[in-house]
């Protein structure tokens, strides 16, 4: 029989399998990683049923552990089927139901920026707040929404999906070098905040292909081209986040992903918020996340709580 008391969460990326096995009080037993069977579905589930059974190892037999698992997508509610996931393989299967048959139990399935958010709210940069929203910047711009910890979903399962929007007020700039999103719309927000959108950026100026952890590394060190392009950046993503605080007005927005890891952005994003938010003022606090790349895992634990 399931007993809460103990939670598996799995983090199923594109590249890795990330597992890990929690006590009641949220502190890690064990934790493991595996290798994902690129584009083999078949196989992906065949490995996750493998890492569950390693992790149920570490139980010490007394009682089953509950089982999270955050996806890189989401499970449409018109077809229980995979969408919107950029592991092309899992789209169009029902990998709900065929991962409760692999794993003999129930399973909760959710978006893995839904299971960031609901980490970074339940004991994380967030812990306490009634209503967070989660972003994850890296290769694309994931986001999640948690009301006393709890991930909301959304009648069509895509609460969060901020960065499938157009990008707000937009520059004449801009407008003439809107790039075309892998969602086939053009000028969406993920195309230019996600780590990409700020490389692109940064080449379109001036020629040359940077990182996005070079740019803010020679940003640091006083290189005009890369304190320009960043600048361009927090501007962007403060008129984007500022549409999500007038529509939300959320307690906290805590940013995750490689991205989040350029520090200068909690302290000049908080002030440029104050010219698009819709208030005499903004107090939305901007927060990095406490758990790192480990908060995915860990909320896809927290989803039994």
């Amino acid at each position: 029989m399931k007993n809460d008391s103990l939670r598996i969460g799995i983090d199923l990326g594109g590249t890795k399998i990330e597992g890990l096995l929690l006590d009641p009080t949220g502190q890690e037993i064990y934790r493991q990683r595996i290798a994902t069977p690129v584009g083999d579905y078949l196989g992906t589930i065949q490995a996750i049923k493998q890492l569950v059974g390693d992790l149920d190892n570490h139980t010490q037999g007394t009682r089953l552990a509950s089982i999270g698992i955050g996806i890189p997508g989401t499970v449409s509610r018109e077809t229980g089927l995979v969408k919107n996931a950029n592991s092309v393989c899992l789209i169009g299967n029902p990998l709900h139901t065929d991962l409760e048959e692999a794993l003999g139990r129930p399973v909760r399935l959710e978006n893995d920026a839904n299971c960031f958010t609901v980490s970074e709210a339940t004991d994380g940069a967030a812990a306490g707040k009634a209503v967070v929203f989660g972003v994850i910047i890296g290769t694309g711009t994931g986001g999640g929404i948690a009301v006393n910890g709890k991930p909301v979903i959304g009648l069509n399962a895509i609460s969060g999906e901020w960065g499938h929007n157009p990008l707000p007020w937009p520059k004449p700039e801009e407008l003439a070098n809107c790039p075309q999103c892998y969602c086939g719309k053009t000028g969406c927000i993920e195309s230019f905040l996600a780590g990409p959108g700020l490389e692109r950026d940064y080449s379109h100026h001036n020629g040359i292909h940077l990182s996005a952890s070079e740019i803010a590394v020679r940003a640091e060190q006083g290189d005009p081209a890369c304190l320009e392009t960043l600048e361009r950046y927090e501007g962007r993503l403060a008129r984007s986040l500022a549409t999500i605080i007038n529509v939300l007005d959320p307690e906290a927005i805590v940013l995750g992903g490689g991205v989040s890891n350029i520090e200068r952005l909690y302290k000049t994003v908080p002030v440029l918020l104050e010219e698009w938010v819709f208030s005499d003022s903004c107090n939305t606090p901007i927060l990095k996340n406490h758990h790192g790349d480990s908060s995915g895992v860990r909320g896809a634990a927290w989803l039994w709580s």
